[in-house]
């Protein structure tokens, strides 16, 4: 049986470390798999993984300290910060020591690569018989972000990408290396659909800036100002929790947005079952996962078309919306018109369910199994 290694910063809670988990999971019953963080976060990884894979922790208790770089930073404490930046050295400097460490001694005949940074170690020190990187992360126009990528790859075999924009923008600048697109998965599609028979709107993912979530507390409190029944449910945890906790009680939403903080897919799955719509306002986003959870409950999204993934999930005006520039007020247009018209609601949220069918483990892996299993001529 072939050994299969992947390449992970960590295995917390974020739409990288779901498609790991996802991934790892369904190579996991025809391949011995195992996975190679750099930071152990929690005692546990975020996601549940078969328990034939094996995970190895490389730094022990070592992870990164940003939290307490800011700290020092806003309280001008001079003395922390130089202690605080002198441990993330050493932390960067442990990061690729065990990780090249790690790559010279594995016996693994694939290694999948999930950072860019790790392309370039595999790429110079793996010595497994075929080398693939993974990218998750949209340029975005951002061509100092794509070039650092093409740079990375140079001795890789494959370059995953999980968009179709993503890999006709890289087969054209990436060469030596084949780029393949295979979307990220779903882990499985639920029997039991939302009903959609409320005003109970929700979002999912990491409180960061590029996510958008302050643009969604601005889309629902103009909405709650024009009807006051609407809910909003945010799950997820991030640097701007405290930012958005104090524009709820600025605003006076606290009776009707809830932040939720990290939760368990139980969680996550019993509040989309009784959502009606999905929110999306990411500045960009390669892949939308959380679209398509949202969509296997029959859930109809509606996502600014800023962020990229959502363009290839989301069939405007068939199973959701795509809303351009932007734009707040069109947003909360559609929202009130989903909320009004049932039978359109319930047309979208079915064609949303029948659309994720493509994204299964069971579908995807065999894309996978196309490169695993191809002779080892490069293409």
């Amino acid at each position: 049986m072939k050994k299969i290694s992947i390449l992970s910063l960590h295995l917390g809670y974020g739409g990288i470390e779901k498609a790991v988990v996802n991934l790892a999971n369904s190579l996991a019953n025809d391949y011995n798999v195992e996975i190679a963080c750099s930071y152990k976060l929690f005692d546990e990884p975020g996601f549940k993984l078969k328990p034939n894979i094996k995970v190895k922790y490389l730094m022990g208790s070592m992870k990164p300290n940003r939290d307490e770089i800011r700290d020092a930073l806003k309280s001008f404490n001079v003395i922390k910060l130089i202690k605080e930046l002198s441990y993330a050295i050493k932390v960067l400097h442990f990061r690729k020591k065990t990780m090249v460490d790690y790559l010279k001694q594995s016996n693994s005949d694939i290694i999948i690569s999930t950072r860019d940074i790790f392309n370039e170690w595999l790429g110079k020190y793996g010595k497994c018989s075929k080398k693939i990187g993974w990218e998750h992360n949209h340029h975005h126009g951002n061509k100092k972000y794509a070039n650092k990528i093409i740079k990375s790859v140079k001795k890789l075999d494959y370059l995953v990408l999980v968009s179709k924009d993503l890999c006709n923008y890289y087969s054209n600048r990436v060469n030596g290396c084949k780029c393949v697109y295979i979307p990220n998965t779903i882990d499985e599609i639920p029997t039991n659909k939302s009903k959609l028979n409320n005003k109970k709107l929700i979002s999912v993912g990491r409180l960061s800036p590029e996510k958008g979530y302050m643009d969604l507390l601005k889309v629902f409190n103009k909405l709650h100002s024009i009807d006051s029944k609407y809910t909003l449910d945010i799950i997820g945890d991030g640097i701007l929790m405290d930012d958005m906790k104090e524009y709820i009680k600025n605003n006076n939403l606290s009776k009707c947005v809830y932040l939720h903080g990290f939760k368990s897919k139980e969680f996550i799955e019993e509040k989309l079952l009784d959502s009606s719509i999905y929110l999306m306002c990411s500045y960009t986003e390669s892949f939308g996962i959380v679209l398509i959870e949202a969509m296997s409950f029959g859930v109809p999204c509606i996502a600014f078309d800023s962020a990229e993934g959502a363009c290839e999930v989301i069939e405007n005006c068939q199973n959701g919306f795509l809303i351009s520039d932007r734009n707040i007020d069109a947003m909360i247009d559609k929202i009130i018109y989903l909320t009004d018209n049932k039978s359109i609601r319930e047309k979208m949220g079915n064609l949303a369910a029948k659309s994720v069918e493509k994204y299964t483990g069971e579908v995807v892996s065999k894309q996978w199994f196309s490169i695993i299993e191809k002779s080892d001529d490069n293409g």
